[in-house]
């Protein structure tokens, strides 16, 4: 037999290409194109009113930003000013990797991210600037003590706690209670410490060369880059407080009051300490235990919120939205992980499913908790939103 040639004439031998391609016993019927499986729907969002930034705030923050960018080129020079920016982006990343922690919970609605960044980099620089600029016009140059210690913190905690108020007042349905509270309050320290930072940057290469400007960014950079956050939290949290006992604008402005003085006298007394005393031996036996005392009173308050979110959605479970074994992996760190490690062993690695699957959960039992306190007009539109979702999302975990 010649493999490839032409059937042999009077033998009804069919001649194949090569023995491997000679048919078995079993002939499997031809291919058939199958019919794709059924797409998930267009799934509802909740109701994005009171939970977003206007654009017109955005684009006013731009005008600022933009004289602001004037200022420092005009007073510091643009390659000064360029360096201390550049420079000024590490003690920003490990503010918000910090925040990132705290929020990865419930997180925050972006364009209120973006605001709260946006307002301390530039909002509350700008009236810290004007205000300084209006005092020196009215009284003249002030004595460093009394600038530093006293009307740094109170200008500039005032500029920043203003920033807070008005994320309440635009984004109340997304301002649930204190850990909301510290994760604008950070944010906006967070920004502020930033283009403080420039400044302050700029100002040691101009002035000391490499070797200021090194000790100028262990200093702020490095050692104390929580300071501003840190500072502004205690206003956040205050409110956050007042907003989950559904308290009215003006109860929660007079409850922020009282966390603004404490963050006005944490503020005098950390640039206090940088000028009267010796700032290694108060960092080490103050401030370092004052960090770290802050540090433990957000884990209790992610306690609490975790606690929460259980116990709202275990009434869901009641009524047979979910499992009690799905509430435990959606409501606790524990069951979360597990449940992202099991995603990631299902057909095409579902772990952006179950993502979505605890932000929408964990959204639903904000929502819920919002209503328990009759302080949300949209919850039961939300509700209706994310149950839907959830649903949706918990089928397509289990799809084959």
């Amino acid at each position: 037999m010649t493999f490839g040639g032409p059937a042999q004439s009077g033998n009804t031998r069919q001649v194949y290409a090569s023995a491997l391609a000679q048919p078995t016993v079993y002939s499997p019927p031809a291919p058939t194109v199958t019919a794709p499986g059924p797409a998930l729907p267009a799934l509802p969002v909740p109701a994005r009113r009171g939970r977003t930034v206007s654009i017109w705030l955005f684009g006013i923050l731009g005008f600022v930003l933009v004289a602001l960018i004037g200022y420092f080129v005009w007073a510091l020079g643009a390659v000064a000013s360029g360096i201390g920016l550049v420079i000024a982006l590490v003690p920003l990343a490990i503010v918000f990797l910090g925040v990132y922690i705290i929020d990865r919970w419930e997180p925050e609605p972006k364009s209120l991210i973006a605001f709260a960044i946006a307002w301390g980099a530039i909002a509350a620089i700008g009236i810290t600037l004007l205000v300084d600029l209006a005092i020196t016009l009215a009284i003249g140059l002030r004595a460093e003590v009394l600038s530093t210690v006293v009307q740094a913190p109170i200008i500039e905690e005032i500029a920043k706690g203003l920033g807070i108020f008005i994320i309440f007042l635009i984004g109340r349905r997304a301002f649930d209670g204190p850990v909301d509270g510290i994760v604008y309050g950070a944010l906006i320290g967070g920004g502020f410490a930033f283009t403080e930072n420039i400044q302050y940057f700029a100002i040691s290469l101009i002035e000391g060369g490499g070797s200021q400007l090194t000790a100028t960014f262990v200093m702020r950079g490095l050692l104390s880059p929580f300071a501003h956050a840190m500072f502004t939290s205690l206003t956040g949290f205050a409110m956050g407080l007042a907003a989950r006992r559904h308290a009215s604008r003006s109860a929660v402005l007079g409850s922020g009051c009282i966390g603004l003085i404490g963050a006005m006298l944490l503020h005098g007394f950390w640039n206090g300490s940088a000028m009267f005393a010796d700032f290694f031996a108060l960092y080490v036996t103050l401030q370092v235990p004052l960090f770290i005392g802050f540090i433990l009173v957000i884990v209790a308050l992610r306690r609490e919120e975790a606690r929460l979110t259980r116990e709202r959605l275990g009434e869901y479970a009641a009524a047979g939205w979910f499992t009690p074994e799905e509430v435990t992996m959606l409501a606790t760190p524990a069951g979360r992980k597990v449940g992202m490690q099991w995603a990631a062993t299902l057909s095409g690695d579902r772990r952006a499913l179950m993502k979505q699957f605890i932000r929408d959960a964990a959204a639903l039992a904000a929502v819920r908790q919002r209503a328990i306190t009759g302080r949300d007009r949209l919850a039961s539109e939300d509700e209706r939103a994310l149950l839907t979702r959830t649903s949706a999302t918990r089928t397509a975990l289990l799809a084959y």
